[in-house]
């Protein structure tokens, strides 16, 4: 299964699919252009996440990382309870905005 990210509105973006070892990379490519590209505040929603393995976080990660050197806020919300656990597991909730 692929992974995509798509625009559902204004600085909200949803994530579809498994956030794999398998999928991120190409996702981390397509993606990286538009998070760029943003401005003000960013909020993706996860809820469409079916599947996710530690590749998913890192990739959480290097967008807030992208969005503190760009100047924009971005926030995460509706995370799969499986990767709110990996995220404590991991010890990065307090790396990552969270809400909802």
């Amino acid at each position: 299964m692929k992974a995509e990210l798509k625009q559902t509105a204004p600085g909200l973006y949803a994530v579809r699919g498994e956030l794999t070892f398998a999928t991120v990379p190409k996702l981390w490519l397509d993606s990286r252009p538009r998070v760029l590209q943003a401005s003000g505040s960013l909020t993706i929603d996860l809820s469409g996440v079916s599947r996710a393995d530690s590749a998913a976080l890192s990739l959480l990660v290097e967008w807030v990382r992208l969005s503190s050197t760009r100047g924009f806020s971005l926030t995460f919300c509706h995370l799969p309870e499986h990767l709110e656990t990996m995220a404590r597991t991991y010890n990065l909730e307090p790396l990552l905005p969270i809400h909802g």
